[in-house]
């Protein structure tokens, strides 16, 4: 890239040779995760995702982006080591889209805290082709509101493991490109923690909630997509996504939830749920500051009701919240953050399997009003 000659207080200079970077969700995990892909989505909807997974990209005044080689996509060989953190605290209840306000009122809300801190590395093996590990951290929490007993885990979720590619070469410029992953999630996280709670005048050892399972029980098959178009000279619309498809039915740990009789023990034990993480938007860096760059744009997490590969039984909290998501991201040599807030718009708990076969209406989940996201990426 040959770069205009610089003169006094030449503006135009700083324009065209402003790198900036931006970051897109897995699954999540990822992404998306982004808990169900590799991240907790939306308190009693399970969601693992914590972060957004593209790589960093760099334009010039023609808007056209370049080569690695000259300030763009990950150069062969090259490292990327991403710590990425999830805040949510999920306490409004909804059946279906209805929120269930009484629950407020009658102080009866069951309050999920989650704390997920994410680790993930990317080695870029040739200019097409990466390949990247994911392990996040749980520490969370679960209460009633007017309720003196906390249920608490942490320790290591479920490990995933990718490759991806772009379609198009990175080697050449091009206003935009699109990149197709595939992967697998391993078991590494429990799905049978146990907390030691005060029943009564006793204390008595019994499963968590799986809202706060630190892993699922399976082993899962991992799709995501990354793609970008520069639009203008400086703006970029972006969109990602990421699936986990878990073929096995349910985990054999007792729901440990009062499920009605009539739904039997089709109910009993905790499903191994499919996850999604789906997000679209627009990238504009901000000229004021050099590397500053605000992102805007919908996120969609959740649990399906059905499972694409085999059966769907046991319990499960099927449902998806979509949310709006502004955010910034600062990168300056080989350092990169981003901070987004993703604020929600619609929220739905969906009927399960068996409360579908029984007739019955739909259970319930607690919700979060905002999900807060932070990242640190070093790229070496």
């Amino acid at each position: 890239m040959n770069w205009p000659r610089r003169s006094s207080g030449d503006a135009e200079y700083d324009r065209v040779k402003q790198l900036w970077k931006f970051s897109l969700p897995l699954i999540i995990v990822l992404v998306i995760s982004s808990q169900a892909v590799s991240g907790w989505a939306q308190g009693c909807i399970v969601a693992r995702s914590t972060q957004q997974v593209i790589n960093p990209l760099s334009s010039t005044s023609e808007g056209i982006v370049k080569p690695e080689n000259q300030g763009g996509y990950l150069a062969p060989h090259q490292w990327e080591l991403t710590i990425g953190f999830r805040h949510q605290y999920s306490f409004k209840h909804f059946v279906g889209s209805t929120e269930q306000e009484y629950r407020a009122q009658q102080q009866s809300e069951v309050r999920n805290k989650i704390n997920l801190p994410d680790f993930n590395v990317t080695y870029q093996a040739t200019a097409r082709w990466s390949f990247s590990g994911d392990v996040p951290v749980l520490f969370a929490t679960r209460r009633g509101e007017s309720s003196t007993t906390e249920y608490a885990s942490q320790g290591i979720g479920d490990t995933i493991l990718t490759a991806q590619s772009w379609i198009w070469s990175p080697t050449k410029p091009h206003r935009g490109n699109i990149s197709i992953g595939f992967g697998t999630q391993l078991p590494t996280g429990r799905d049978d923690v146990q907390s030691t709670v005060l029943s009564g005048t006793t204390r008595e050892t019994v499963p968590v909630d799986f809202s706060i399972q630190p892993g699922q029980g399976g082993w899962g098959i991992v799709g995501q997509f990354q793609a970008f178009h520069l639009a203008g000279k400086k703006g970029v619309f972006y969109a990602d996504g990421s699936y986990i498809a878990n073929p096995q039915d349910t985990n054999g740990v007792d729901s440990e939830h009062a499920y009605p009789s009539s739904i039997g023990p089709e109910d009993e034990y905790n499903s191994i749920t499919d996850e999604y993480l789906a997000e679209a938007g627009y990238a504009y860096p901000l000229g004021w500051i050099r590397g500053l760059v605000l992102t805007f744009g919908p996120r969609d997490e959740g649990v399906p009701v059905r499972d694409i590969f085999g059966k769907s039984d046991g319990f499960r909290r099927p449902g998806y919240a979509v949310s709006l998501e502004p955010g910034l991201i600062y990168s300056h040599g080989k350092d990169m953050f981003t901070f987004s807030v993703a604020g929600a718009m619609y929220r739905t708990r969906e009927r399960n399997v068996p409360e579908i076969a029984a007739g019955i209406p739909g259970g319930d989940a607690a919700f979060a009003d905002y999900v807060w996201l932070a990242s640190f990426s070093h790229f070496f």
